[in-house]
């Protein structure tokens, strides 16, 4: 098969739930566990950071990745979704898989998998622990995919366990309450293995995670207790990036959206955890990683300026934890522009009043729809959004909204573009962003 083949036959053999929902989500570690097995459970052959939590995963990780390249270990890092190519996923030392490992491992091994009747994510997972072991890296920071408890990636024994936060978000399969959430992302918390939790708000969930610590004795860190990070500490420049006094020194922080100040607490947290585990990771590593995480890890979607004039950024935030500092940022925008202009789309299984609840409401909307069977219409995501007093056209693909969006905004305006991952990746390509 070519690589294109390949990629064809994951898509459609296997039950992707990026594209498809509920119909391929398949919890329960039988599978993965018979696919290690088979592979000679890889994973074991390099020290590992699991990492969890319904926002900010993504970044945690890849700032985690970044800092400890920059501090001159090989690292493998394991993400999802992917944006453009489905490679993103798999990285090592910032490089994606190539298109030859992909190939090879479904045509060598469908034989044993397919009988198992694997999701894509476990296929995946599996094929990622096994190119990490190929390329000897010395540590792998994993991405949970979905939860934590049940989730393919959790027969790993990590050095540290990491969970970022916890919302309401993909309720139908991890409960209905933030407590019920924490439990299945307190599931990664494994026996004697330190554990960050970088937010906890609710009273209910700080119990949680403390009583399932004690029950694993598993050192637990609340990072939101830090004074390694201020929050007077932390200054936004240009609507662009942090600039941030730690313990570290300055770090310019490239990321920039409002929630990446949360993400750095918990980022640092666990650095030090990892110190103190015998982990060398000099402050100058620390700063380059957090100055330069896109350039080392291939990074998007994250706030991510796509172009100056008119202003455009695009964020993967999509659900209301994800949009309550996107919301906040969003007004301090508009006070700094002419107009605000929103391309938005939504998959059909969020808290959609929720979310539009959070968006700016003098804003010019553009309602679309990622070209996935998730996506929910563009004329239902207007109907509902008008109900929130937001004003707008639908537009039944992302070109031909961004197009009407472009045609309208003069330069001094400002165009956000976001409401679901599927948005930013369809939009990335027309701005010709590349993930090389």
């Amino acid at each position: 098969m070519t690589y294109e083949e390949t990629l064809h036959y994951l898509y459609t053999q296997t039950p992707i739930f990026q594209r498809e929902g509920a119909s391929a989500y398949k919890p329960g570690l039988g599978t993965s566990q018979a696919l290690d097995d088979y592979l000679g459970n890889p994973h074991q052959a390099y020290r590992t950071i699991h990492v969890a939590g319904t926002n900010g995963k993504g970044s945690v990780s890849h700032l985690l990745a970044a800092a400890l390249m920059r501090a001159g270990y090989r690292v493998g890092l394991y993400t999802s979704p992917h944006l453009i190519d489905f490679r993103e996923r798999i990285r090592v030392d910032g490089q994606m898989i190539p298109r030859e490992t992909v190939v090879d491992f479904v045509e060598r091994h469908r034989a044993f998998f397919e009988p198992l009747h694997s999701s894509f994510f476990e296929l995946t997972s599996s094929l990622a622990f096994l190119y990490f072991k190929e390329m000897k890296v010395d540590f792998a920071v994993i991405e949970v995919g979905l939860g934590g408890r049940l989730d393919s990636t959790n027969i790993i024994t990590p050095i540290l366990s990491v969970i970022t936060n916890i919302s309401l978000d993909h309720t139908q399969f991890l409960g209905h309450t933030v407590e019920q959430i924490a439990a299945e992302k307190a599931g990664i918390i494994k026996r004697g293995v330190p554990v960050v939790v970088g937010e906890a708000e609710q009273t209910g969930v700080r119990e949680v995670f403390r009583k399932k610590a004690e029950r694993e004795q598993a050192p637990l860190v609340e990072a939101w207790r830090s004074d390694n990070l201020p929050d007077d500490n932390a200054e936004l420049i240009d609507d662009h990036y942090w600039r941030y006094q730690t313990q570290e020194g300055e770090l310019i922080g490239e990321l920039g959206g409002q929630a990446q100040v949360r993400n750095t607490r918990t980022v640092l947290s666990a650095i030090q955890i990892l110190r103190e585990q015998g982990v060398v990771l000099p402050p100058e590593a620390v700063r380059e990683a957090f100055r330069h995480v896109v350039e080392l890890t291939g990074l998007m979607g994250r706030w991510q300026t796509l172009r100056e004039q008119p202003a455009v950024v695009a964020d993967t935030g999509h659900n209301v934890g994800g949009w309550e500092p996107l919301s906040a940022q969003l007004r301090h925008v508009a006070k700094r522009h002419r107009h605000l202009l929103m391309v938005v789309g939504m998959v059909s299984d969020k808290d959609i009043d929720g979310v539009l609840s959070l968006m700016p409401s003098g804003a010019r909307y553009f309602f679309t729809q990622a070209a996935i069977p998730r996506a929910l219409p563009a004329e239902d995501l207007r109907t509902r959004g008008e109900r929130h007093g937001l004003r707008g056209e639908a537009y039944k693909s992302v070109p031909e909204a961004l197009k009407a969006a472009l045609a309208e905004a003069t330069a001094d305006d400002f165009l956000f573009i976001g409401g679901s991952t599927f948005i930013v990746a369809e939009a990335l390509p027309f701005f010709q962003i590349k993930n090389e």
